[in-house]
């Protein structure tokens, strides 16, 4: 099983629906997306700046923030099916379908290590993936990705989040980032092409 992370920068880009019907086509029975808050997640960051609300509260709201993009990528393509739960990811791809995550179990009453804006949607990618004990994270962003640095200087240069580069090493399956553009790629990937597996 797969997670791929949909940045919310994509979620406002025309190559969206391609990318959405390329992971309903083939991703069904095995690839469940994560989506990025986006625009809605920027809007939490405005308010938390004009009203210097504590990061509790901005937490919850971006969480809300990307079950609203979550809502979002369903309405643009409804053959993925929105999941919230563990046991609802693997229903919807034990029928084989792609699964859309609906994070609302993320809202937390009490401050954590994720209750802040460190821990981006690629570190709760990252950490679903583990609960979910994935093959494979998938990472799709707006900016050009240099696929020869490690991700401790991808997280330097600010393309992934800190708490995703520190807990990425000795991870059990690999992290991949692509661009936007890299449809083809992506499509590579699922088909089983080796040249884009790392195998």
């Amino acid at each position: 099983m797969w997670v791929v992370k949909i940045g919310g920068s994509v979620c406002t880009d025309p190559l969206l629906p391609h990318w959405l019907e390329l992971l309903a086509d083939l991703g069904g029975g095995r690839v469940t997306v994560v989506p990025g808050g986006g625009r809605f997640a920027n809007e939490v960051r405005h308010a938390q700046r004009e009203w210097a609300f504590d990061d509790l509260a901005a937490h919850n709201m971006a969480v809300l923030a990307m079950a609203q993009t979550a809502y979002q990528l369903h309405a643009i393509n409804p053959a993925l099916h929105l999941a919230q739960r563990k046991s609802d990811i693997q229903r919807v791809l034990h029928t084989g379908r792609t699964a859309l995550w609906l994070p609302l179990d993320l809202q937390r009453d009490v401050a954590d290590d994720r209750s802040n804006w460190d821990a981006s949607s690629d570190t709760i990618a990252f950490d679903l993936a583990r609960n979910l004990n994935a093959e494979r994270l998938v990472l799709i962003k707006s900016c050009v990705i240099d696929h020869r640095l490690s991700l401790a200087d991808l997280s330097a240069r600010g393309v992934i989040d800190g708490p995703l580069a520190d807990r990425a090493c000795g991870a059990p399956f690999p992290i991949e980032l692509l661009h936007k553009a890299e449809l083809a790629e992506m499509r590579a990937m699922l088909l089983g092409d080796v040249r884009y597996l790392g195998v």
